[in-house]
């Protein structure tokens, strides 16, 4: 519940918060005011952006986006971690741990932070710039918030157990109301709620600033397609992640949409809006393309679309679950099979939304389709989380392994979809290859031999 925040006893304390995205910011500052992080006149407050992109030289920074002064309000100071550590990139570079105390003192000078107690709130705690923040306050106390879906998957990798002593609190939005995160676990942290309501009004304020947005008129929305650049994260490559979009306008057509909206991804290269308006063109669609850099959220905000489209992207659960809209996915179902290795940490956001809403493809499904309810999901979507998860992470997830069996243990005709045999046969789940079967995957012959049918048969049917 909010208002859980326990303030260290002593001087004054300098809360630091890192965020990488305007929707991360959007949560924090949804939990400062819901007081989730004690009384505004006792902490100084400094916010600390990063720009964690491939190229964020050519990206527009956090700070300096449509609508940051209504989040900026609630900091005393705001500063850029990337130009702090110029000519270092903030997603490849932490300090070492014997530089850590010098690190500290220049940070400390630079944004005169003086010599009192610090806490840290940051995102990814096994990932740069957070985990370069927590070795700098190698002391300090950290509460790590989660902007997305990945809070409801198990820890990607082991952490130092010093580390994982420190962390108070895991803060998430309940974008799946029923679900309670895995993420942290291991070390007993407690899950927080950032409350919704909150959270919905800090979104108005960015929309309200936003300038260049479409809004509602009456009358049905467009469809809005989500663009996601999986391509990047080598999950896809280019041309079928311009497949994928493509997929997306057919389908939004074929249920009768024929007004388009597709929101790109920031990173995403400007030659897929042209394939992406051909597309358009032939299916006999108005499309209309967003190149700037606002929240998807704050479409959903101004422009109330009629259908929100997307492969597994969190503002689908967003738009489901906040904003009671019709959602739809498209694509997860090769993903599912393609995603490796089987603890990636894609997969729980992946499953969760294959799992939950439904397929473009199937017209009734999407019609038909409503958010399941709480007790709904306490039931066969907390069972499958169990499973998945214990299944990434055995060892850090061993309590599950009783939910994961009872789970697999019942017959079901969607179980495959979420599990690899091989993957189960290690870990001796149900589902599990035969006994005698097992030496297949480790067999270089078979293997080769069925390399070899595939080709035959794809040129018999070429």
């Amino acid at each position: 519940m909010p208002g859980t925040y326990t303030a260290p006893v002593g001087r004054s304390t300098t809360q630091i918060f890192s965020a990488c995205t305007q929707y991360a910011a959007a949560t924090l500052v949804a939990a400062l005011r819901a007081g989730q992080f004690g009384p505004r006149d006792e902490h100084r407050r400094v916010l600390v952006v990063s720009d964690t992109s491939p190229s964020p030289e050519l990206g527009t920074p956090l700070h300096r986006r449509p609508g940051f002064e209504a989040l900026a309000a609630e900091f005393d100071a705001v500063h850029s971690w990337n130009d702090f550590i110029r000519p270092f990139h903030p997603a490849g570079w932490s300090p070492r741990e014997q530089d850590a105390s010098l690190w500290e003192r220049a940070v400390r000078g630079a944004w005169d932070l003086g010599d009192g107690p610090v806490e840290i709130a940051c995102e990814s705690i096994q990932a740069n710039p957070a985990q370069a923040l927590t070795v700098i306050f190698g002391d300090s106390p950290v509460h790590i918030y989660a902007d997305g879906l990945m809070s409801y998957g198990p820890t990607r990798s082991r952490l130092d157990q010093l580390v994982g002593t420190r962390i108070r609190r895991l803060l998430h939005l309940d974008l799946v109301p029923g679900l309670r995160p895995l993420l942290l676990t291991e070390f007993g942290v407690a899950s927080e709620i950032v409350p919704t309501d909150a959270f919905l009004k800090v979104l108005g304020e960015l929309a309200g600033a936003a300038a260049g947005i479409p809004e509602a008129h009456g009358g049905p929305g467009p469809a809005l397609l989500l663009g996601q650049y999986l391509s990047t994260l080598g999950i896809l490559t280019a041309q079928q992640e311009e497949e994928l979009h493509a997929r997306m306008l057919r389908g939004a057509v074929a249920l009768g949409h024929t007004r388009i909206v597709f929101k790109p991804h920031p990173s995403a290269p400007a030659h897929w809006t042209r394939a992406l308006e051909l597309e358009a063109e032939r299916a006999g669609a108005e499309l209309t393309v967003l190149d700037s850099p606002v929240l998807a959220e704050t479409l959903f905000e101004t422009m109330r679309p009629a259908l929100v489209v997307g492969c597994f992207s969190t503002a689908l659960l967003t738009a489901a679950s906040f904003y009671g809209l019709p959602v739809a996915r498209v694509g997860t179902g090769p993903l599912l099979e393609r995603l490796a290795p089987y603890q990636n940490s894609n997969r729980v956001p992946l499953t969760i939304v294959d799992a939950l809403l439904p397929d473009l493809e199937d017209p009734s499904a999407v019609t038909g389709w409503s958010l399941p309810s709480a007790e709904e999901v306490r039931g066969e979507p907390t069972g499958l989380l169990a499973a998945v998860g214990y299944a990434m992470q055995p060892q850090l997830q061993a309590a599950l392994r009783p939910d994961a069996e009872r789970y697999l243990s019942l017959p079901r005709d969607t179980t495959r979809r979420y599990f690899k045999r091989r993957r189960l046969t290690a870990l001796g789940l149900p589902g599990a290859l035969p006994a005698q079967l097992a030496f297949i995957p480790r067999n270089a012959t078979v293997r080769r031999l069925a390399r070899k049918a595939r080709t035959l048969k794809r040129a018999a049917a070429g």
